[in-house]
């Protein structure tokens, strides 16, 4: 399974973006390391993972700690020796947390997940995507992982260097 993998990081109102290679990454911890490495004096640092343009996975450091990871679907885990690695253990979202009826204008709102989502729905609020908003944006009919990031990139600010570290 392929992949594309891109390390974002938030100095004061600042954002930087790489790629970033996870080929030897054995865990989660392994992953966690690759983003402090690449960004080790970062507030916030992000590791955004697409994987065959069907699951995305969102790792989160903050001050390089405190992981939180976030997939759009515990298939992942099951599909590629890197999904197990980033997923291990978590269990899906209770369907009961999922509130499709976000505030947030999301045309296309699912009705139910054909997906099971895993880990820390919530992991972007503080950059104004709620839980609810990032699990329609992964539920949406039509919508790839580059898609997903693109507009979480939009909404958080950051959409500029993940376009450049893209090579769009």
């Amino acid at each position: 399974m392929s992949y594309f993998a891109v390390a974002v990081a938030k100095n004061g109102d600042d954002w930087e973006a790489t790629e970033v290679d996870l080929d030897e990454v054995g865990d989660v911890e392994d992953a966690a390391d690759v983003l402090r490495d690449s960004y080790p004096d970062a507030e916030t640092a992000l590791l955004f993972v697409d994987a065959d343009d069907e699951y995305l996975t969102i790792l989160r450091l903050d001050e390089g700690d405190g992981l939180r990871v976030f997939s759009s679907d515990s298939e992942y885990a099951d599909a590629s020796r890197l999904g197990e690695a980033l997923l291990g253990d978590l269990e899906p979202e209770e369907e009961d947390n999922i509130d499709t009826d976000d505030e947030e204008d999301i045309s296309s709102k699912p009705t139910e997940l054909d997906a099971e989502p895993v880990g820390e729905s919530d992991l972007l609020s503080d950059l104004g995507i709620s839980g609810a908003t990032l699990l329609a944006l992964c539920a949406k009919e039509g919508m790839m992982p580059s898609d997903v990031m693109a507009e979480l990139a939009e909404a958080a600010g950051f959409d500029e260097v993940l376009e450049t570290a893209q090579g769009a």
